[in-house]
């Protein structure tokens, strides 16, 4: 099991109800922890509609999750 450090922006954040948390997951992979996610959370936003930066560094959602990892969902924003 990996302790994975979470911080959620926008619609995300308002979706999971907090902007940070410390889960406790088996996912191998960003891809697979959002997947997670999506269950507990209900995120309506597909994967391929945002980025994932892990350990402050954009990342392929197939990058291998390792414990203590910092992930951060970015969805898409609006602004000016």
């Amino acid at each position: 099991m990996l302790n994975i450090d979470l911080q959620y922006f926008a619609q995300l954040q308002d979706a999971a109800g907090r902007a940070h948390e410390i889960r406790t997951t088996s996912a191998p992979t960003a891809a697979d922890l959002y997947d997670e996610l999506r269950d507990v959370y209900s995120f309506a936003l597909e994967p391929a509609c945002m980025r994932v930066a892990i350990n402050a560094a954009f990342s392929p959602w197939e990058q291998p999750l390792r414990d203590g990892d910092h992930v951060v969902f970015i969805p898409p924003v609006t602004g000016g």
